[in-house]
């Protein structure tokens, strides 16, 4: 094939390579989360602490892997084959890079757990007191959510998603246990994720700054019906978060929907003996 075909040729094949992936960046753009790289929008601090190691984690792979192929790309010109009869120097040791690439390796991996440990830290920070303590139960199939402080327990059934109800602006802290086997409680948008884990009690501290409705999901495989453990949670303003509440309490003492009862569990989860069902019944 003569050159200039070939050229052409080439240049077609990136043409369409860059327009293909112009075209998928476009069409993942939708709602904003082509900025966040498919992440979805932080309604928690914790959420935005988590998005911005995402983000340290990205650009740092970007430089480095950007800085490998051009090496690669520089060794495959520097190094190309002029003369069939030539043999390529013979190079056995060379000290100074051998400790480069082992020590900056070592310092881009001491740099990333840094900030990840800081960022674990403050997840993990049960200093300020709570607003709202909610107990979280997993049971299979569904989730029971205690509310500790107003006495009251909503319940779902597979097929029938509970729904938990938290004010904006509170500071809210989940306890997670579990009767049966390990569940994982994910809020999709609070970009964080605990175990619930058997004759365990899990905490987690978060404070919710969006109104809105947020899809939540088991992620740890539990079983046949795993993929019906969903739940919703619905952020409120504090005065239409009251008035939730007060219909929530009043069903639960009516008995007229079965998935509202009185908490009749402790005010503070304990550590359960093995075998002891945590849920609070009517």
């Amino acid at each position: 094939m003569p050159a200039p075909r070939r050229t052409l040729t080439r240049t077609r094949t990136l043409t369409r390579i860059l327009a293909l992936t112009g075209f998928a960046l476009l069409a993942s753009g939708c709602k904003g989360q082509w900025s966040r790289l498919g992440w979805p929008a932080p309604v928690t601090q914790e959420g935005r602490n988590a998005l911005g190691v995402w983000y340290g984690s990205l650009v740092t792979s970007a430089i480095v892997g950007g800085f490998v192929i051009l090496l690669i790309l520089w060794a495959v010109w520097r190094f190309r084959l002029r003369n069939p009869d030539d043999l390529p120097r013979q190079v056995r040791y060379n000290l100074p890079i051998e400790v480069l690439y082992t020590v900056i390796p070592m310092i881009i991996v001491s740099i990333l757990f840094y900030f990840t440990a800081i960022r674990e830290n403050d997840t993990d920070q049960l200093g300020q007191k709570p607003d709202l303590r909610i107990n979280v139960v997993g049971f299979q199939w569904s989730w029971q959510f205690n509310y500790l402080d107003d006495g009251v327990s909503v319940t779902g059934r597979p097929g029938e998603p509970p729904q938990l109800v938290v004010p904006v602006g509170a500071r809210i802290r989940f306890y997670e246990q579990s009767t049966d086997v390990i569940h994982a409680w994910w809020v999709i948008p609070f970009l964080f994720k605990r175990d619930v884990i058997p004759g365990r009690v899990n905490e987690f501290q978060v404070k919710v700054d969006h109104a809105g409705l947020f899809q939540g999901k088991c992620t740890e495989y539990c079983g046949v019906d795993h993929d019906r453990m969903l739940f919703t949670v619905l952020a409120l303003p504090k005065d239409q978060y009251d008035a939730r509440l007060a219909q929530i309490k009043q069903l639960a003492q009516s008995g007229a929907d079965d998935r509202y009862s009185v908490y009749t569990g402790p005010t503070t989860p304990v550590e359960p003996k093995p075998g002891n069902n945590q849920r609070s019944h009517s």
